[in-house]
């Protein structure tokens, strides 16, 4: 049986037009199978947490919004709407730590601040920088930004600077400014 070509040509179109639109909706099921969503594990609202070690509070960290993200390869928790926190030390002095945004990460212990970072010690030194590192296992603050530090002896700028929280040691890079010297 000898069919025209015109018959020919409209089946092998149909043919074709069902398989192409048969595979694309099942692609986008196997897309839709190998994406995860990035949503956070929880979602809260206004927090105050207090850290404690034997019974002694460590820290107090207070936020508008946490985002926590415990439930991916690499955890991490979300401050999208800042912190400000106060550590104490084994003497209960305090340091007062206030950014608009920060991100802890659980593995590492690293807490990244971000946006109007400013540290303020109890006695009454100041260092403000637009991000800033924190170590939490070594209590150790860092960041290669630019920073104005503010004590007794004066204030100076710079770029680049680690320090403990305790204001105790500081190390500072590219510094400017003025500063009243030990003689």
């Amino acid at each position: 049986m000898n069919l025209p070509k015109k018959y020919i040509i409209n089946a092998v179109t149909v043919l074709a037009v069902t398989l192409f639109f048969g595979c694309e909706s099942n692609f986008k099921e196997v897309q839709k199978i190998n994406f995860s969503e990035f949503v956070p594990g929880s979602d809260v609202d206004t927090v105050n947490i207090k850290y404690t070690d034997s019974g002694r509070i460590t820290g107090v960290l207070k936020s508008r919004k946490m985002l926590d993200y415990s439930n991916l390869e690499f955890p991490f928790t979300e401050f999208p709407k800042g912190i400000d926190v106060t550590l104490y030390d084994k003497k209960q002095k305090r340091t007062f730590i206030k950014a608009n945004y920060a991100v802890s990460y659980k593995e590492t212990g690293i807490i990244d601040l971000q946006g109007k970072v400013k540290i303020t010690s109890e006695t009454g030194q100041m260092l403000e920088t637009e991000q800033l590192y924190f170590d939490q296992k070594n209590e150790w603050f860092y960041t290669e930004r630019k920073f104005k530090l503010t004590d007794a002896k004066g204030v100076s700028n710079g770029q680049g600077i680690d320090f403990s929280k305790d204001f105790k040691v500081i190390n500072s890079q590219r510094i400017t400014g003025e500063l009243e010297a030990n003689e």
